[in-house]
């Protein structure tokens, strides 16, 4: 499946998030919320959350959420995502 990663350009959790993606050779998409209030408005409807990163894995549904940045890491940690 592929992960995707609403970002914002400014955002130094973003930029880590996508690093830590690269590093760990996963595919993912980078979905550019710094000028699309309309998309973080749906985005927010979805998850519930305010802030970036927001980080799917699949289908952007509330069921794929991975979360932000420290949900990925601390899921990640935990043996729950990327164990393949």
């Amino acid at each position: 499946m592929m992960i995707t990663v609403f970002s914002k350009e400014y955002c130094p959790f973003c930029s880590a998030a996508k690093q830590f993606l690269e590093s760990h050779d996963q595919e993912f998409e980078v979905v550019d919320l710094e000028n699309n209030p309309e998309r973080m408005a749906e985005i927010v409807q979805i998850s519930g959350m305010m802030t970036v990163p927001q980080i799917f894995d699949g289908a952007i549904t509330k069921e794929n959420l991975i979360g932000g940045y420290d949900d990925m890491m601390a899921k990640y940690k935990a043996g729950q995502i990327f164990t393949s």
